[in-house]
């Protein structure tokens, strides 16, 4: 039974290490899931909240692999289990089924199945709580630990800038829900739905994505000018990327003279932009031939 007990423990400690993980590799989504949840206000405060719940994670998951204070651990895990489940609950209620963000984007959980994934948990630290013995700790290195693990997230993800991406405001696109343009090698095509020259190169764009595994994520802005809607953009084009509706402002700010425009950005960093012959920029650039 002893055994049986640290290898449950382990197995929590795991698990609160995979998911501070994945949302260590791609912050950026969990600051938008936060601001989206009504949690955070604003992005400023998203990020230093994602931090702090990253390393809140990290160290739990680190002293769960430790021999000590396993009760006060049980405890403190059951806590934010608890909080994250009622604040679940209370989304699952509003009928929100998107992806939590508990596992980050690397696996894309709702609600109801974050909640069922939590109460896995707790249930596992129920049994680890009852099954270990209170016993007598003095070890400040524990804590201390615990202090340096939190603290080193503002180092190990540094807080940038987003006003400074000129995309940071889009963060729902549909065909895809909350999405981080700042996050990893993409592409923002920059479309007019009434536009020939746009849905040419839609059209492009989209057998390349389908020929091509290695393809960037591809994104679309569009403005509607006329009539088309996205739907018969997609018929016509037989094309269908995670998009968003821009207004006639954002529209002629984010072209050239004249759609479409394509920006390939890395990290939140725009580093190409092509206006013309973008198909072709495109197979020369990720080399598709």
């Amino acid at each position: 039974m002893i055994m049986f007990v640290k290898i449950l423990r382990c197995v929590l400690g795991l698990t609160f290490l995979f998911s501070a993980y994945t949302k260590f590799v791609a912050p950026g989504f969990f600051e938008i899931t936060l601001i989206d949840q009504g949690l955070m206000p604003n992005r400023l405060w998203a990020q230093h909240a994602a931090r702090f719940l990253i390393g809140i994670e990290f160290a739990l998951g680190l002293l769960m692999l430790l021999p000590f204070y396993t009760k006060q651990l049980m405890v403190l895990s059951a806590l934010m289990l608890t909080g994250f489940s009622l604040h679940l609950g209370y989304l699952w209620a509003i009928g929100d089924t998107e992806n939590c963000g508990c596992f980050g984007e690397m696996i894309s959980m709702s609600p109801a199945e974050s909640i069922i994934k939590n109460i896995g948990m707790l249930a596992v630290a129920g049994v680890v709580w009852l099954k270990s013995k209170k016993q007598p700790h003095k070890k400040p290195f524990v804590w201390a630990l615990s202090l340096i693990v939190v603290g080193a997230m503002w180092l190990l993800l540094p807080i940038s800038n987003p006003t400074e991406f000129p995309f940071s405001r889009f963060t729902q696109f549909e065909h895809k829900g909350r999405t981080d343009l700042a996050s990893g090698e993409k592409l923002i095509a920059v479309f007019n739905l009434d536009c020939e020259h746009c849905q040419e190169l839609a059209t492009e764009l989209a057998e390349l994505q389908n020929q091509h595994d290695t393809f960037p994520q591809t994104f679309v802005l569009y403005f509607a000018e006329g009539e088309t809607t996205p739907p018969e953009f997609e018929a016509t084009t037989q094309s269908r990327f995670p998009y968003a509706l821009i207004d006639v402002n954002t529209f002629f700010d984010l072209i050239g003279d004249s759609p479409p425009r394509v920006y390939h950005t890395i990290d939140g960093k725009v580093v190409n932009v092509w206006d013309t012959a973008a198909a072709d920029q495109l197979i020369k650039t990720f080399k598709l031939y």
